[in-house]
């Protein structure tokens, strides 16, 4: 799903009242209708709504909402938030059709002091700003949304919630958001949704289609994308019935130190359960009665030395390689790694302490093969990259980084994002709070390697590999829970998680 930003929303709207054609207040009809829809299967008539109306288009999307939420016999109250002695058109339609189906329901505020009392149990509709705002909210409207945050009441925002910038930071901005509870999205997902500083405000959010025409949306040039089911499941490879296990690739995870035996166990592990026909481990000699014990399925690629990497194999049986769980920064392991990039000239998987030790040696990055995947969290990319101010720098930083030395990175957390060379930008949609567990990167290093070697394109690896490793924590978390998952668990699950998408 492409992610717009607000120009190109704009644009589509423009787009399809022209080429439907649809007349400006019959859209807006049609989005509140959505509304509309959402809401009444959520909540019945035994609960009030208060609906908080601006003088934009937002604004009259909520007055249509409130004509239709009365229409069906909901109690509604609408406060028009009298910020301006300007409206829009399509708010003053709205406006008047509203006072024509209810005159005594809809109020104006002009001062804080005239805010209801709103009981624990009514809801909040916030349509006072929409997703054109372009300055921070300050001054009576500041006052007004400050007074909506303090009641407890469930708090449900229109497209966006009002104060909240959809394509740059509100964090720091000095004016006031609406801390919705639910928001509810216009056709798309806003930018600023997918952002971690931006939680408190979006609460759970869902995407309404109002029905932009296909054309333009198939057609329209973005930087940025939400990775659904229908976008990884054209890149799943079906498996021929005359298959053998060097159909589906040879590879190597190099990992493992003195105590930290698991992170090459998980990483072999998920690599085994995401396809890959042969796997061998590179391991020291410490692990190598662990490594037999806990995976016989894997074959043992041995070091010299006892407790950790020190050199690196002969590689050319290997379709593709991943580096880095539990591998420790010891120099000879360094030295080995740097050897490793200069030999190896396909691209791989660089996590964990093969990142660490990119970082203390930054003038490697620019001899890493095209299109290798690197897989940080934020720590392991604050190291390679510096420190960001909000999470809108920060996915600028991972956008350039991944231009300039030509690969792709993984930043791994909620809405997990992969950006490649040519600059796009994927949000992942599974995965959930649970994953964030030790060994949980681990276990994605190795679907990753697993789906190289099974001759994926590094970009498809990426995208694929990470949905996967998020729908099995989903599928795993049924069954768990969120405070006792594992990354053992986000592994038994691969199978579930394949046979979802093969459906």
């Amino acid at each position: 799903m492409k992610i717009l930003p607000i120009d190109k929303i704009r644009e589509a709207d423009a787009y399809t009242i022209k080429n439907e054609p649809v007349a400006d207040i019959d859209l807006m009809e049609r989005a509140a209708g959505q509304l509309f829809g959402w809401i009444t299967k959520q909540v019945d008539s035994t609960h009030r709504f208060f609906v908080f109306a601006g003088l934009g288009n937002n604004g009259g999307d909520g007055l249509a909402l409130s004509r239709m939420l009365k229409n069906a016999n909901y109690e509604v109250f609408v406060y028009v938030v009298r910020y301006s002695d300007k409206n829009s058109e399509s708010f003053e339609k709205n406006y008047l059709r509203f006072k024509e189906t209810d005159p005594d329901s809809c109020f104006d505020i002009n001062k804080k002091e005239e805010f209801p009392e709103i009981s624990d149990d009514d809801l909040i509709v916030d349509a006072i700003f929409g997703s054109g705002l372009t300055r921070p909210v300050e001054g009576f409207a500041g006052e007004i949304i400050r007074k909506i945050n303090q009641s407890a009441s469930v708090k449900i925002a229109i497209d966006i919630p009002s104060g909240l910038f959809a394509d740059q930071a509100s964090k720091a901005s000095g004016g006031e958001i609406v801390n919705a509870d639910y928001t509810l999205s216009f056709q798309f997902p806003k930018y600023s949704f997918l952002l971690s500083e931006n939680e408190l405000f979006v609460g759970r959010w869902h995407v309404l289609d109002i029905g932009l025409h296909p054309e333009f949306i198939k057609h329209v040039q973005v930087k940025n994308f939400y990775l659904l089911k229908q976008d990884v499941i054209p890149l799943l490879k079906k498996r021929s019935k005359f298959s053998h296990k060097g159909t589906f690739g040879h590879a190597l995870i190099i990992a493992g130190s003195y105590g930290k035996m698991g992170a090459a166990i998980l990483a072999a592990h998920a690599c085994l359960r995401s396809g890959a026909g042969l796997v061998h481990v590179h391991i020291p000699k410490v692990g190598y009665q662990i490594l037999q014990t806990a995976l016989p399925e894997a074959m043992l690629s041995i070091d010299r030395y006892e407790n950790y990497f020190s050199e690196v194999p002969e590689l050319s049986p290997y379709n593709a390689i991943g580096i880095g769980p539990g591998l420790g920064k010891e120099h000879q392991s360094q030295m080995a790694m740097k050897l490793l990039i200069q030999d190896y000239r396909r691209p791989m998987v660089l996590d964990a302490d093969a990142l660490n030790i990119l970082s203390e040696n930054k003038t490697w990055l620019a001899f890493l093969t095209p299109n290798s995947i690197l897989t940080p969290h934020p720590k392991e990319f604050e190291r390679l990259t510096g420190k960001w101010s909000n999470d809108f720098e920060k996915i600028e930083k991972q956008r350039a980084f991944a231009i300039r030395f030509k690969v792709i990175v993984v930043l791994k957390g909620a809405n997990t994002s992969i950006c490649l060379p040519n600059g796009h930008c994927y949000f992942n949609s599974t995965g959930n709070p649970g994953m964030a567990t030790a060994g949980s990167g681990d276990v994605l290093t190795g679907i990753i390697t697993a789906l190289l070697a099974q001759s994926y394109s590094p970009e498809h690896a990426a995208l694929l590999g990470v949905y996967l490793h998020g729908l099995a924590g989903d599928l795993a978390i049924k069954k768990e829970g969120e405070e006792a998952l594992l990354a053992g668990d986000i592994i038994h699950s691969l199978g579930k998680a394949f046979r979802k998408l093969s459906k």
